[in-house]
């Protein structure tokens, strides 16, 4: 998995994504979490534009996203689907992935 962290704002409708991190406090943060957008969870962006919420897919559940926070909302693009992060450490989920 390569690639930049970017500001969820600037990725593109109908893109995966990695949620990588947050930038503000410890209350923002939480209250992410608490939605669903934990680090390492993959999301996808069903709707954007900074003319209204940010729609996002988070484990089946859609969140509407102000564009204040989707700034804060630090995100990486996928580029092998097979492989997600838990925590700081690489999982693969391919054939011989056992779980």
């Amino acid at each position: 998995m390569a690639g930049k962290e970017f500001p969820l704002i600037f990725a593109d409708a109908g893109k995966k994504l990695l949620v990588a991190g947050f930038i503000g406090g410890f209350g923002m943060g939480q209250r992410l979490t608490e939605m669903g957008l934990t680090v390492g969870s993959q999301i996808l962006v069903v709707e954007g534009s900074c003319h209204g919420p940010l729609v996002v897919d988070v484990r089946g559940s859609r969140l509407g996203l102000g564009c204040g926070v989707a700034h804060k909302i630090m995100v990486k693009e996928i580029t092998d689907e097979k492989e997600t992060i838990c925590g700081n450490q690489r999982i693969a989920a391919g054939p011989s992935a056992k779980g």
